[in-house]
C-alpha cells in the first residue's frame, strides 16, 4: 500500500538502497552539524554513509512531472540527533537534473549537485544486482552491489537497522535556522548481501577533506529494498499525522 498523500510535499518509491557506512572521529562531523543538533553515535563513534538508491514515480505536490519521475540519487549523509529523534543530514546529494538540484539548493537549501549519472537493476530468481555510476570532478565512480532476492527485516537494535531506518531529515536554513523533514515509510527489509565494489575517488567527489575515507574499509555495507515514501516540511511544533 503507497503512504498517504495527505500534506506531503514529496512522494516516491525509494527502491533498492545502497548504504555504505564509515566510521569517522566526531570532530570532522561537528562542524557540519544542524543547528540544535547533536551526533547521533553508536558504540561512542560518529558514522557517514555513501547511500545510492533510484527514485521511482516521483511526485511533488501530488504532481508527476514528465521526466523527473525515475532518476537515481547517491548522497553521502551522517547520523544526528534532535531531542529524542533520530535523523540524518546531508553533506552532498546528486541527481542528473539539474531543476531538481536547483530547486533543492534554492527552496531548501539542500546540497544538491547535478551530475551525468546513470543506474542499472538486474534480477533473476535468486540475486538482485544495482550498479551506480556518477561522473564527477573528471573521473566516472562506480558502486556495485548484489543480494539474495530473500529478504529478511533484520531486528530493531541490528546494525542494519540503525543506519537504515530514520523517520527525521535535518538541515540548515539560509539564515542558519534548523529545517526538518519528515519522512515516513514502512521498515526496510534488506537483501542478504552476496557481494560488492566500490570504485570511487573521494577527493574528487567530496573535496580532500575526505580522502582519509580512500583507503577506509566501511563499518557496515547494507543493501536494503526499499519502499514507498513521503517527505513533509515540518515546522518547531509538533507533528500531526
Amino acid at each position: 500500500m503507497k503512504p498517504s498523500t495527505a500534506r506531503s510535499f514529496l512522494t516516491a518509491k525509494w527502491a533498492n538502497v545502497a548504504l555504505l557506512t564509515y566510521a569517522v572521529d566526531p570532530e570532522v562531523l561537528e562542524p557540519l552539524l544542524p543547528p540544535e543538533c547533536q551526533l547521533d553515535l553508536r558504540d561512542g563513534r560518529a558514522f557517514v554513509s555513501l547511500v545510492a538508491f533510484d527514485f521511482l514515480d516521483t511526485r511533488v505536490h501530488g504532481i508527476p512531472w514528465p521526466g523527473y519521475r525515475n532518476f537515481p540519487e547517491i548522497n553521502l549523509r551522517f547520523y544526528v540527533r534532535h531531542g529524542e529523534h533520530r535523523g540524518v543530514s546531508f553533506i552532498q546529494e546528486f541527481v542528473p537534473q539539474r531543476l531538481v538540484a536547483f530547486m533543492a539548493r534554492t527552496f531548501y537549501n539542500e546540497p544538491y549537485r547535478a551530475a551525468a549519472m546513470v543506474s542499472k537493476t538486474t534480477s533473476n530468481d535468486e540475486t538482485i544486482e544495482v550498479e551506480h555510476q556518477l561522473n564527477y570532478g573528471g573521473r566516472q565512480h562506480r558502486l556495485k552491489l548484489c543480494g539474495s532476492i530473500s529478504g529478511f527485516l533484520p531486528a530493531d537494535d541490528s546494525i542494519e537497522h540503525f543506519f537504515k531506518e530514520h523517520s527525521w531529515g535535518f538541515g540548515t536554513s539560509r539564515h542558519r535556522q534548523l529545517l526538518r523533514y519528515r519522512v515516513i515509510h514502512p521498515q526496510w527489509n534488506i537483501w542478504p548481501l552476496k557481494s560488492w565494489e566500490l570504485d570511487w575517488d573521494w577527493s574528487a567527489v567530496y573535496g580532500n577533506r575526505w580522502s582519509f575515507l580512500q583507503k577506509a574499509e566501511p563499518y557496515s555495507v547494507i543493501f536494503a529494498e526499499g519502499s514507498d515514501v513521503r517527505v513533509s516540511p515540518c515546522g518547531k511544533g509538533a507533528i500531526v499525522d
